[in-house]
């Protein structure tokens, strides 16, 4: 006789996490620090489920995956978005940490989430460098906006505050340059990608720590992983509008920058980009279009290893 498959819910929160096992129809519940993660793990060791899926929750799920992971336990972290749709599906709206729980569980036996390896701890930890970055750029130039318009009184205040957040993107920066300096692997990852016309430090560090899936994966699933994929609204006859939907905003918009740069400079986007606009093709299209390309040259040079050789990336002539 077959041994019977068991599928574990867990809904995150700061201080608790809320296990529900299905379909034993097991409620529990630990601490979400070290020693519930300890107990978490003891205990679902014994019961060796089929699949432990947790939801991202802004970082509090992140040491309870770890924790698993490293146990060798077979965890999921899932986009909330997915656990959602399911649960209207099946006409759940109530929300409780215990319902909660109970959706994620039967989304897990439902949708069997594929396993992938969680990134390295030190790779997350860039990433968090990169995103607060990003945070000190985008409080820096709100504050450079109000300085202009200031009053006299607070132009002094403001100043000081724009100086520490100069100094504090500096230092990120700085962390950066240290990290990656000492480990060869990533700076040769770095360089490659460099190579690229357009391609700069940020979006090359983007890439590496926030898209650790790149040269992993085929053409349209890294696209449609970024947010790149355009998908089809139609139905009957009517054919609609493709749009892109979801995917990972940081890598997006640091590919985005990239190919501003490359379409006036890179030998295959720059003529890429003019022909769909020779073609009639709005410019945001275009620039969507461009980046996905971008994206898909990217991958397969990580992928196999190889230079970039513009030659390669132009399209055969006819």
């Amino acid at each position: 006789m077959a041994s019977r498959e068991l599928f574990v819910g867990i809904d995150v929160s700061k201080a608790e996490l809320e296990v529900y096992e299905h379909p034993a129809g097991v409620h529990w519940s630990v601490s979400n620090d070290p020693a519930g993660h300890e107990q978490l793990v003891q205990r679902l060791t014994q019961q060796a489920p089929t699949r432990i899926v947790l939801e991202a929750t802004g970082g509090w799920e992140r040491a309870a995956a770890y924790a698993l992971a490293e146990a060798g336990l077979p965890v999921v972290v899932v986009n909330p978005r997915q656990v959602r749709d399911f649960a209207r599906a099946m006409g759940r709206l109530a929300k409780t940490d215990r319902l909660d729980a109970e959706v994620i569980a039967l989304f897990a036996q439902a949708v069997r989430p594929e396993l992938r390896p969680l990134p390295e701890m030190e790779r997350v930890e860039m990433a968090a460098l990169l995103n607060r970055r990003r945070q000190l750029i985008a409080m820096l130039t709100a504050e450079r906006n109000r300085y202009g318009t200031a009053l006299d009184r607070l132009k002094e205040e403001i100043g000081k505050h724009i100086a520490w957040l100069e100094d504090a993107i500096a230092r990120v920066e700085a962390e950066l340059d240290q990290r990656l300096a000492e480990h060869p692997d990533w700076q040769a990852l770095e360089a490659q990608l460099r190579s690229v016309n357009g391609v700069g430090s940020v979006t090359a560090r983007t890439l590496i720590f926030e898209l650790p899936e790149l040269g992993k994966l085929n053409r349209k699933q890294i696209a449609a992983l970024v947010g790149l994929a355009p998908f089809n609204r139609d139905s009957g006859p009517r054919r609609g509008k493709r749009h892109i939907s979801g995917g990972r905003a940081a890598v997006r918009s640091a590919l985005y920058m990239a190919v501003i740069t490359a379409i006036r400079c890179n030998p295959v986007i720059k003529p890429f980009y003019q022909r769909l606009l020779k073609k009639g093709k709005p410019k945001k299209v275009a620039l969507t279009a461009a980046m996905r390309k971008l994206l898909t040259i990217l991958n397969a040079m990580v992928r196999n290893g190889t230079a970039w050789n513009p030659q390669l990336a132009l399209p055969s002539p006819t």
